[in-house]
């Protein structure tokens, strides 16, 4: 193992350096293995220091290959001077789109790695072969396979010190297709699709994960669940791995044990499964090099001979690193292989000893998991400077569903270019193991203390490892392991007990809660135990569906969408997720139009009812009366964009909370995306007096001063994303709510925010913030409704009638 630690450590430290300086560390490394070979014979420890010399002296010389080859030459000259190019490349990895966070306009950017071939600047047009790194936007990207060649323009960059690029190309305009991708990547392109496609017939976060679990395509998954996972340390599961891959030999292994093959012909069928496996996933750098690391472990694992594995696994380390010195530097890399050295240091030692206690098979399938996650702990630790306590366990959970989910997956992507109806069949089991793997990354992330702070560095390694070092000491003897036993259930049991005493969530008594889900709008109003009216629905599903989870919502009866922009209705498959829903109550002003259908066509495929009423509308859900205020059904709302219409156009609801005889607790206005002409005609037309105000348009500087001052409002929430490109909340806005008395709360600063009805007024809470210490907002009995909106009460169904709302509803 020597040897392949010296050639890592050469790399990382040359990457760094000057060409010349490989090359002389590459000579000196050389020379001294001679004299050390010469001086000293041939005992063991000489012939582990010549060897780890000779690798030094190899990963030097490579690296100072690598470094030259991106340094010198025209393109890093180009770059230094941010040169504007017109460039062909071949793309060698999956584009990595990156959604950008600003708000309803997404601009997504695309993080490409290839190889410039040719680079035309002026009239002159110059043949190279370098690798370099394009960043794009726009459309175009995400469907790029690897080995296709493309035509880009664009303004070049130096890279980061130590990567092997020659250069960073800002592209401008979608890429232009010169040439298709090799038979290999078309072929794999082909197989990923059909298992795209047949994953169609499951649930959308099951149609989303399995995919990324059997060829580490995550292009459907949902952003929160991808943080689920990271929180739950079940990531890895998603990026093609030795675990994948290994997975997929071991079902190669036990068909080939049931057919009586020899110890030989099991380890071929095992290559070959692995394989093929590759080439679904893309033969991509880094597939190859899960391919290597997956071949170690699963033949390392399949004989049982650990020290013949390590040796294995430090030759392909060093293979690796004379192929890519640039692999020394990626995490991933050092993920692979901490992870792969974990299982074959310490499962077969841990499964043996739990053997003497239960199944073979099982001890095996606790093993490899705990060895491979203490292992990778000191790396997650720098890299993330958190530890997930949740890791291991979550792990243990999840890895008996992991073999049934990637090899059904498998075989359903090599199948569905056959026969798609089969590979639906065979996905259909495959879902109910991914389902299983996603309820333990939601209830692992959602657990307290799921992951906490930690040093990072040397110091937290350091800490981390004393830790390590005095459990084991205690874990020795029976004492202690009976002390720490009752420890730890004590302490989860004070940490469960205080942690509800302290910060309970959902806080009691609460009426409403704005949904933390970034640049967006989504509200949930409390009408009966587990049931909640939804009012829009953020800009995607995750954060949504986990708001509504954490305040333990199993039935919508209502949704109300206040207009189509992706900021409000993007994470209606969130609303919907594992609840029903009794309708959708839609603005009538449908722009634009693209978002407007693609709601429609959801819920037509849901069977929900869509509806769009006209003021005056009201329901009654236990305590909460709603009451539609805006807008006009056939008005056409004012404003000169696209944009200003639908925000015009936005659904205002006015949502009051009676008590058991009819006294009114308090109430909200919720104004939806409203601008300064909507609101004016609001406010000629009557504003009631509300103890709380949802500020319209994520507090931007399009308010009325008079509309805000009509509300009387106490508190005004403001829902709106830490990362905005729109200047949301406006500072105009937030001085005018503080000139009229009004008390900001921002889901950007405090996260999820509830109202409260306690003692006959209402309060705001934000998460992590006791009632004892929220901002009372209400010690009056709140408004009055316009004359022109019936402030009635409803058992519970809408006050239009069906005959009525098929009037005022618009065809999809």
């Amino acid at each position: 193992m020597a040897p392949a630690v010296a050639a890592w450590l050469a790399a990382l430290v040359l990457l760094g350096c000057p060409a010349t300086a490989g090359a002389a560390i590459a000579v000196a490394a050389g020379l001294a293995a001679l004299v050390v070979r010469r001086r000293l014979g041939s005992a063991p420890a000489t012939t582990v220091v010549t060897a780890a010399l000779v690798a030094v002296a190899g990963t030097a010389a490579v690296t100072a290959v690598k470094v030259y080859g991106v340094t010198a030459g025209p393109v890093p000259g180009l770059a230094a001077r941010g040169a504007v190019v017109t460039a062909e490349a071949v793309v060698t990895d999956d584009p990595k789109i990156r959604p950008h966070r600003g708000g309803a306009a997404r601009a997504d950017t695309a993080v490409v790695p290839a190889r410039m071939v040719a680079v035309t600047t002026g009239q002159a047009r110059l043949t190279v072969d370098v690798p370099v790194l394009l960043l794009g936007s726009g459309d175009g990207w995400a469907d790029l396979l690897p080995s296709e060649r493309i035509r880009v323009s664009g303004r070049l960059a130096e890279g980061d010190p130590g990567e092997l690029l020659a250069a960073v190309m800002f592209v401008r305009g979608p890429p232009g297709r010169l040439s298709g991708p090799s038979p290999a990547q078309r072929v794999a392109g082909i197989l990923r699709a059909g298992l795209r496609a047949a994953c169609d017939v499951l649930p959308p976060d099951q149609r989303g994960l399995l995919p990324g679990l059997v060829v580490g395509d995550v292009s459907r998954m949902d952003r929160d669940l991808a943080r689920d996972f990271t929180t739950a340390g079940l990531s890895h599961l998603t990026a093609v791995s030795g675990t994948n891959l290994s997975v997929v030999a071991a079902a190669a292994l036990v068909l080939a044990r049931l057919t009586g093959l020899s110890l030989r012909l099991r380890a071929i069928v095992m290559i070959a499964a692995m394989v093929a496996f590759a080439v679904v996933a893309r033969p991509s750098p880094s597939v190859l090099r899960a391919l290597v690391m997956g071949t170690v472990a699963a033949l390392a694992l399949g004989t049982g001979r650990s020290r013949d594995g390590l040796a294995a696994l430090a030759a392909a380390v060093l293979g690796l690193l004379l192929f890519d010195p640039g692999l020394a530097r990626q995490y991933g890399f050092a993920l692979s292989v901490f992870a792969t050295g974990g299982i074959l240091l310490l499962a077969p030692r841990w499964r043996d000893r739990l053997a003497r206690r239960m199944p073979r098979l099982l001890a095996e399938a606790l093993a490899v998991p705990a060895a491979a996650q203490i292992a990778v702990t000191p790396l997650l630790l720098t890299m993330s400077g958190r530890l997930d306590l949740v890791a291991i366990p979550a792990n243990l959970l999840a890895e008996p569903a992991v073999a049934p989910a990637t090899v059904l997956g498998f075989i359903a992507a090599v199948v569905a270019p056959v026969s798609s109806a089969l590979a639906q069949m065979i996905v259909r089991p495959a879902g109910l193991a991914v389902g299983w793997i996603i309820g333990v990354a939601e209830r692992a992330a959602g657990l307290p203390f799921a992951a906490v702070a930690w040093p990072g560095g040397a110091a937290g390694i350091a800490l981390l490892a004393g830790t390590a070092a005095v459990t084991w000491m205690v874990l020795r003897t029976r004492g202690g392991r009976r002390v720490a036993g009752a420890l730890a259930i004590g302490a989860l049991v004070a940490f469960l007990v205080t942690s509800r005493v302290a910060a309970p969530w959902p806080p009691p008594g609460w009426v409403l809660v704005a949904c933390d889900v970034g640049q967006g709008d989504a509200l949930a109003m409390a009408a009966g135990p587990g049931r909640a009216v939804v009012v829009d629905a953020g800009p995607e599903p995750g954060p949504t569906d986990r708001c509504l989870r954490d305040l333990g919502v199993r039935q919508v009866p209502l949704v109300v969408l206040t207009h189509p922009h992706l900021d409000h209705v993007g994470g209606l498959t969130g609303v919907l997720r594992g609840r029903t829903a009794g309708a959708v109550v839609v603005s009538p002003e449908r722009v634009p139009l693209d978002e407007a259908a693609r709601v429609s066509r959801e819920l037509r495929a849901r069977g929900v009812p869509e509806w769009v009423t006209p003021p005056g509308a009201s329901w009654r859900f236990g305590p909460l009366e709603l009451t539609v205020l805006a807008p006009p059904v056939d008005a056409r709302p004012e404003g000169g964009s696209e944009g200003a219409m639908a925000n015009n156009g936005s659904v205002v609801l006015l949502a009051r909370w009676l008590s058991g005889d009819g006294r009114l607790l308090g109430s909200v206005l919720l104004a939806g995306d409203l601008e300064n002409e909507a609101q004016a005609d609001l406010l000629r037309r009557g504003v009631p007096q509300v103890d709380v105000l949802k500020v319209p348009h994520h507090g931007s500087s399009r308010q009325d001063p008079a509309f805000l001052a009509a509300t009387h409002a106490r508190a005004a929430l403001i829902s709106v994303g830490a990362v905005n490109d729109y200047g949301h909340p406006a500072p105009l806005t937030l001085r005018r709510l503080a000139w009229l008395g009004m008390r900001a709360y921002r889901t950007d600063q405090s996260g999820d925010l509830a109202v409260v009805s306690a003692g006959g007024h209402l309060a705001v809470v934000p998460r992590g913030v006791s009632a004892g210490v929220s901002g009372r907002v209400s010690g009056r009995v709140s408004g009055h409704v316009s004359g022109r909106v019936s402030a009635g009460v409803s058992s519970g169904a809408p006050r239009a009638t069906p005959r009525e709302v098929s009037r005022t509803a618009r065809p999809p």
